[in-house]
């Protein structure tokens, strides 16, 4: 194999991690986006002396509960409560951020 060939596949390695890197980053911004909308939401409810949750945001916070494996065994339980709930997301965020600062 050439030097060349050698370099182009070196190339080729580097830029598919950076990208990789890139995805992941992009992710967890989008994530962190929509969790704040969430705990808005949850937020507006709590003012409002509200102690449940509609079935739309039950349901969207239940999902991001579940497609978190950065959540504690606690907080998977699905919350039953407006403060449960941002207890949750606080803590995906916040272990959000963490990685966030490890990774760069």
């Amino acid at each position: 194999m050439t030097s060349v060939n050698q370099a182009s596949r070196a190339i080729e390695r580097m830029t598919a991690r950076e990208l990789r890197v890139q995805r992941a980053k992009y992710a967890r911004r989008n994530k962190m986006h929509y969790i704040d909308k969430l705990l808005n939401e949850l937020e507006m409810l709590n003012l409002a002396d509200q102690r449940t949750m509609p079935p739309v945001l039950s349901v969207a916070v239940n999902k991001v509960i579940e497609e978190s494996p950065e959540v504690t065994v606690l907080a998977q339980a699905k919350p039953g409560s407006v403060m449960e709930a941002m207890d949750a997301l606080y803590e995906i965020q916040d272990s959000l951020m963490y990685n966030q600062i490890e990774d760069e």
